[in-house]
């Protein structure tokens, strides 16, 4: 069966996106088409499944294989794609094909599609979303000619993506030199440690603030961290798949660990492989609640890692010892996690530290 979405448009009308699905022989045919009226799209999906039903139809159908769907251009990337695709990237690209581009063969595409779409999602989603979404769907452009011969137009893209920006429907992500101050840690480990004496099977978040902070590390690297990982002597841990424009899957760093990471890190139980066993959900969600019911406005755990990272030029680290923790290629892009405010170490005989490590 068929499914239809409904999708608003600019002027205030819907439009029905149409898609169907035939799966045969192992292999799945989609097409889709969009309609002003829900039931003229419900009609077409019976009189096209009814179609394509008839001997030799679906056939036919596949013999448009030089000038596919764009769904199916995405579906043969995924699938044939040697490098593992990543979560974020896998989800966007299936968004994708939802939409009414995805229904248009290859050949049909141009950059006025493109922008188009753009604009349609721009509505309720950020410029820096806008453009990671055409970032992911501009791969599909880069490979689809060049290894399949399909007429899907690279340059076409490239101008679409240009038109984003002037139109401002992409953009960067604006930066945020937000950091806790120490009297908001100072709520947050009391808070903390009254919910861990509470519910002692809760998630140790004073260890992991702490370990945020004085590594640098991102949540989600904090959760993969595992004990076969961890170089004690050489006061370095591997991370595994790190985040980086055009590489994360298989992007292992090295990165080095203050002592005060590192014994936090020591700290935690040996029960499992991983150090610090539990979900990046988890994690979030208590920490926004705190800040929620504490009346910290404006927290983000990912501030964690600007401060740690700038905590480091505070206590006079050149650049690339800074790096060698934070696992930044570039100065530049460094920069953005820097956000100076006085000279020398605020965590300079800060109590929770000898409170997370001795319990």
């Amino acid at each position: 069966m068929g499914t239809i979405l409904e999708r608003k448009r600019k002027d205030g009308t819907s439009g029905y996106h149409a898609q169907i699905a035939v799966q045969r022989d192992g292999r799945v045919h989609r097409e889709t088409k969009t309609f002003d009226r829900k039931p003229a799209a419900l009609a077409w999906i019976k009189k096209r499944e009814k179609e394509l039903r008839q001997l030799g139809a679906l056939e036919q159908a596949r013999s448009k294989t030089g000038d596919p769907t764009l769904s199916e251009v995405i579906d043969r990337y995924v699938r044939e794609s040697r490098k593992v695709i990543g979560k974020t990237k896998a989800q966007v690209l299936r968004s994708i094909a939802t939409y009414e581009i995805a229904g248009r063969r290859c050949s049909e595409i141009d950059s006025a599609d493109i922008v188009a779409f753009a604009q349609d999602l721009a509505r309720g989603r950020q410029p820096q979303t806008v453009a990671n979404y055409l970032a992911h769907l501009s791969s599909v452009f880069t490979v689809a000619q060049p290894a399949w011969s399909y007429p899907l137009d690279r340059a076409q893209m490239e101008a679409a993506q240009q038109v984003a920006r002037r139109l401002g429907l992409t953009g960067k992500p604006k930066a945020r030199d937000r950091r806790p101050t120490l009297a908001e840690l100072d709520r947050l480990m009391t808070h903390f440690g009254e919910v861990r004496r509470r519910r002692p099977s809760s998630v140790p978040m004073q260890a992991v603030i702490a370990f945020a902070i004085f590594s640098t590390r991102r949540q989600e690297e904090i959760t993969r961290l595992v004990w076969s990982d961890l170089d004690e002597a050489g006061s370095r841990v591997m991370v595994r798949d790190m985040k980086n424009p055009g590489e994360k899957i298989g992007n292992d760093v090295w990165c080095e660990l203050p002592p005060e990471a590192l014994a936090v890190a020591l700290a935690q139980s040996r029960s499992g492989d991983r150090i610090f066993p539990y979900t990046t959900d988890a994690i979030g969600a208590a920490f926004t609640r705190a800040c929620a019911f504490l009346g910290i406005e404006d927290l983000h755990f990912h501030d964690l890692r600007h401060d740690g990272v700038s905590r480091l030029f505070e206590m006079g680290k050149t650049v690339p010892l800074a790096a060698s923790v934070s696992g930044h290629r570039s100065w530049q892009s460094l920069q953005r996690y820097t956000h100076v405010r006085q000279i020398g170490d605020k965590y300079t005989d800060w109590p929770w530290h000898s409170v997370i490590t001795q319990t």
